[in-house]
């Protein structure tokens, strides 16, 4: 299994792709133009995993379920946290086209594809359907917004709460090995031992 970056959008937002030797995939949610990426790459989605549903993470989310991904997420399509007008009202140039969630996981605990195990952690604070997906086969933390790289998400959108945020990766995240691979939603992966050090806005305390 490789492991293959896309990072895509206004808001320059990570996809990640866990490629098979057979050509099909799992992406960890769906930044723009991901979908012509895996095209170019002559990869075939099986499952899209979304970490939360702000529209950055969401864009080509319908073109991967038409290709075959069956789209797996905390809750039902969610134009609430989407916030596709509010965001189009300040000016970006973004479109959220409507897509269905074949399956509803809620906080796990654990989620299986073809031989993969995927640990599920809510963590809300962010954004109030943030899960992380932790593959401990691979020690890889798909983190989506909740953890940086030497930083945190921002908890001044609807629904957000910072000191949620800061429980929830502390109860949920930094529980994890230190040498797990942070693999976040922007920006460059980390790893949990950095972040328990050294992260500002979230000390290990």
């Amino acid at each position: 299994m490789n492991l293959l970056i896309h990072t895509g959008g206004v808001f320059q937002t990570n996809g990640y792709i866990l490629a098979n030797d057979d050509g099909t995939c799992i992406v960890i949610d769906a930044p723009a133009e991901i979908a012509g990426f895996l095209a170019q790459n002559s990869l075939t989605p099986t499952h899209l995993l979304l970490t939360h549903q702000h529209l950055d993470h969401i864009e080509d989310a319908a073109k991967l379920r038409e290709a075959g991904a069956k789209v797996v997420a905390f809750q039902d399509y969610a134009p609430e946290i989407i916030m596709e007008k509010r965001l189009q009202e300040m000016g970006l140039p973004v479109q959220a086209i409507p897509f269905e969630v074949d399956e509803v996981i809620g906080a796990g605990p654990t989620y299986k594809i073809a031989g993969h195990t995927f640990e599920i952690a809510h963590v809300p604070g962010h954004s109030p359907d943030s899960i992380s997906f932790h593959l401990p086969a691979e020690s890889f933390l798909f983190a989506g917004d909740a953890l940086f790289n030497g930083s945190i998400g921002r908890t001044d959108l609807p629904g957000g709460n910072h000191e949620q945020l800061l429980d929830s990766i502390r109860q949920n995240l930094y529980c994890l090995p230190d040498e797990t691979a942070v693999l976040p939603g922007h920006g460059p992966r980390t790893s949990i031992g950095r972040e328990k050090q050294s992260n500002p806005f979230c000390p290990n305390t």
